[in-house]
């Protein structure tokens, strides 16, 4: 039975929300989805066009959200929709949408640079290398089972969350000699939520295509969107 995809991309360049969704249509349509692309959260609107979706896979940084909009994906997940994405595709999108930032129940706030000798002015500059610490909770979760713990460099994203996520992975945000902060702290890297009837899952590794070719990653993702679909 073919099921239905909705991927919504845009916003940002920086995070190449094409060629990234582009990389994993290949896999949906293999797995059984119809997959519908659209550039802008409009599609959320359209009551015909959301009933029934399977999957939304959402790759929009940053970008504004109308309050229809807002009102028909959360409907369309209540209802039963499952909701995935990476990085600043959902964990930084709509930023001045309490709605949606209730939905996800995360909240991208910062990824720490390298230091102040280092930098360039690039987008390399909040490159540091991290591990992403798979959780023994979640030893047996069908996200992450069998997978160990990880290194990447790349952005390490400090997230802003509730208590309603449940955490897959977590990473450690280290308190450097010209941080600001105080001490170390721990940050979800990877997380799922229920919400009414559906599913949503996040993985905060994701800048770009080189990270999510990395085979931890796209392994996570890819059964993260299975997992959290109708």
């Amino acid at each position: 039975m073919t099921k239905r995809a909705i991927i919504v991309r845009g916003g940002w360049e920086g995070h190449q929300p094409v060629e990234a969704t582009e990389l994993f249509l290949p896999f949906l349509r293999q797995s059984g989805y119809d997959c519908q692309v659209h550039e802008s959260p409009a599609v959320y609107a359209e009551e015909d066009t959301m009933s029934g979706v399977d999957l939304i896979v959402q790759c929009m940084t940053m970008s504004t959200i109308e309050k229809d909009q807002v009102q028909g994906l959360r409907a369309a997940v209540a209802g039963g929709a499952g909701l995935a994405g990476w990085h600043g595709g959902i964990a930084d999108s709509y930023r001045s949408s309490d709605a949606y930032l209730q939905l996800i129940g995360g909240q991208f706030a910062h990824h720490p640079p390298v230091p102040p000798a280092e930098r360039t002015g690039k987008q390399s500059d909040f490159y540091i290398p991290y591990r992403v610490d798979i959780l023994p909770e979640a030893q047996d979760h069908p996200i992450t089972r069998g997978l160990e713990s990880f290194e990447l460099v790349t952005e390490q994203y400090w997230v802003l969350h509730d208590d309603l996520i449940d955490v897959l992975a977590t990473t450690t945000l280290p308190r450097r000699s010209f941080d600001e902060w105080e001490r170390p702290h721990v940050n979800p890297a990877i997380w799922t939520r229920r919400w009414g009837k559906g599913r949503i899952f996040v993985s905060t590794p994701g800048h770009r295509v080189e990270v999510l070719e990395h085979p931890s990653v796209r392994t996570i993702i890819e059964r993260g969107m299975l997992w959290a679909s109708r």
